[in-house]
């Protein structure tokens, strides 16, 4: 027995004992004890009520769940063997007392797309949702969320740090830290005071947060998943007088790599290896559209900038914190009160790109970016699973994170809701090689684009038709493409069989929910030249001055060119491109102020006179 749950008795008095025969005054003092009695029965049977985790019909306690989310971590645990370097105790730990699933994938390659997904069940070809510019309540305006589903059936639902992208929901949580009207779901972290550290930008293109460095602090003094561990540890140690659902994301290893020093000195740079699934030949028998996702700047750049073994390091420092900050959890769950009641959950959002396929970050098909950590501990006692999961299992069938939702309901013994029509996950905990029909599907950021994965297969579709096939037993990086091969044309025809039967149309981000790039006001200074670099993209140009002005595009020579005038408050609609700078002038061709734009799309806003102070 790992862990010793308290259990606080409280002792009633039967009111039921046979009555003798008594006189008036007696039966009249009777009568009061008697109903004396009723009334502290009914008062301590209340208290108790409060005090006792709520019951199912079936009249077995409903467990407690602990969802454990880390951010943009790949096969590099211990346990899934993804790097040999990794170190990952504690979330192999967790994984050596459940059951850990070593092929599941995420619903999409992004964190927008997937945690939607996850948190809805709700599937990305079916809700609209396919990349991290979309918002979820413009896609999604009433989607019910996980949290507020075990909220309606008796749970107490709070959280702590990202589960979400960048925003809390705060009308499905009970409870949240930060507070949950901020809707910012994180705590404050410490940043190092000069940035960039170690990798310069390349240009407007890059990822401002692409960068790594050790920092001299302690964890406590770091802050970030530090705070987030310390508060989803203190709810794991008190009492609750509900079942509770608890959710903690954990932010690192997602970019910058900016952890405390203690963690960098873990991983050596002079040994540090390249991934296992690196091969500098690796594109040559792709797809036009495979080729496209393939090589990108940032890993050419920091190549150019000898910055990768840097790089590799910063990402196994960020793990190593990441698993610290899972451990000072799961050692609270296990040294508190709820330690033999509490589903436990943890889970990725998707992979991570350090190389492979000439590429970095996230946004393909490849298996190193949909296959993810997913570990499932489940008490004795569940009212879907009475028996529990047995510890050090391993199951090797095609699962995908939307089935984490209807496999939550099944185990606490509530109703799964419609909108999360993945199958559960709980026949495979009960027997991990029971029969399963399933594949699991990962989508890409537009509609007909997505892979499939099953028990040793995966393929890749792209719109233009453009497919990958890959066997996992053989060739577990991927980097013998067999769609061309004629010897596997059954198998071609078999994943075509089981694609998706339909897509939702993308739903664009509304103009209001865009970012807002800065405004430099003024005409002392003439707009710069623009430098444009990176893939085009729409900014949104509004006027709110309440008089015409003109939209000029600055050349990179510093000529300008008009691209004609802006009513009061009419959107105009213009392809750009980062490092472009557009100029706004009055009708007289005097300057105005001007714009840069960032490594997004977003709105432009030119104020009103009064505004520009």
């Amino acid at each position: 027995m790992r862990f010793t749950l308290g259990i606080h008795a409280i002792t009633r008095r039967n009111p039921m004992h046979p009555v003798r025969p008594v006189n008036q005054l007696h039966l009249i003092s009777s009568l009061s004890i008697l109903i004396t009695l009723i009334l502290t029965s009914s008062a301590v049977a209340v208290d108790d009520r409060d005090q006792t985790p709520d019951k199912t019909s079936a009249g077995v306690s409903k467990p407690n769940i602990l969802f454990i989310a880390v951010d943009d971590l790949n096969d590099w645990i211990g346990c899934l063997k993804g790097h040999p370097q990794t170190l990952t105790p504690n979330i192999d730990r967790l994984a050596a007392s459940g059951v850990l699933f070593t092929n599941a994938h995420c619903p999409a390659p992004a964190c927008n797309p997937s945690r939607t997904a996850i948190m809805t069940g709700i599937a990305p070809n079916k809700s609209g949702l396919y990349d991290n510019r979309q918002k979820m309540r413009e896609v999604l305006p009433n989607a019910e969320l996980i949290p507020k589903h075990f909220s309606r059936n008796g749970y107490h639902s709070s959280g702590s740090g990202k589960m979400l992208h960048y925003f809390i929901d705060a009308d499905s949580w009970d409870e949240y830290y930060p507070n949950k009207e901020s809707e910012n779901p994180f705590p404050p972290t410490l940043q190092p005071p000069q940035r960039p550290v170690n990798l310069p930008r390349g240009g407007p293109w890059q990822y401002v947060e692409t960068d790594w460095a050790a920092l001299d602090a302690t964890d406590e003094e770091y802050g970030g998943d530090w705070l987030v561990s310390e508060w989803v540890s203190k709810q794991l140690q008190k009492q609750h007088a509900q079942p509770f659902f608890l959710a903690c994301g954990i932010y690192r290893p997602h970019e910058p790599w900016f952890v405390p020093r203690a963690y960098y000195k873990k991983f050596p740079l002079e040994q540090i290896q390249i991934p296992p699934g690196y091969r500098s030949d690796d594109l040559d028998d792709l797809p036009t559209a495979g080729r496209r996702r393939g090589p990108n700047r940032y890993f050419e750049h920091i190549q150019a900038q000898g910055q990768w073994k840097k790089a590799i390091q910063g990402y196994l420092a960020s793990i190593a914190f990441a698993d610290a900050m899972v451990g000072r959890v799961i050692d609270s769950l296990e040294s508190g009160p709820n330690a033999n009641d509490t589903i436990v959950v943890l889970w990725s959002d998707h992979g991570w790109h350090l190389g492979e396929k000439q590429h970095w970050q996230k946004f393909t098909g490849w298996r190193v970016c949909t296959r993810v950590p997913l570990i499932v501990r489940v008490p004795k006692g569940a009212p879907g699973m009475p028996a529990g999961t047995e510890p050090a299992i391993q199951c090797d069938q095609p699962v995908n994170l939307l089935s984490l939702f209807p496999t939550l309901t099944e185990l606490a013994g509530i109703p799964t809701p419609q909108q999360a029509s993945a199958p559960s996950l709980v026949s495979l905990l009960n027997d991990p090689q029971s029969e399963w029909q399933h594949v699991s599907t990962t989508f890409l950021n537009r509609p007909e684009e997505y892979s499939i994965s099953d028990q040793d297969w995966r393929y890749i579709h792209y719109k233009d038709g453009g497919e990958e096939l890959y066997q996992i037993s053989s060739d577990p990086h991927e980097w013998n493409n067999l769609a061309k091969d004629p010897n596997h044309d059954a198998t071609l025809q078999y994943f075509r069989s089981r694609a998706p039967a339909s897509f939702q149309k993308y739903v664009p981000i509304s103009i209001k929910a865009m970012p807002r790039l800065k405004w430099h006001a003024g005409g002392a200074q003439p707009a710069p030249p623009s430098r444009p670099d990176g893939q085009p993209f729409e900014c949104f140009f509004i006027n709110q001055r309440g008089a015409d002005v003109e939209l000029f595009w600055i050349s990179p020579s510093g000529k300008k060119t008009s691209y004609g005038l802006l009513s009061t408050n009419t959107p105009k609609r213009q392809s750009t491109r980062p490092g472009a700078v557009w100029m706004i002038a009055d009708t007289d061709g005097q300057q105005l102020g001007f714009f840069q734009v960032g490594d997004r799309g977003a709105q432009a806003i030119i104020p009103d006179d009064r505004d520009q102070d």
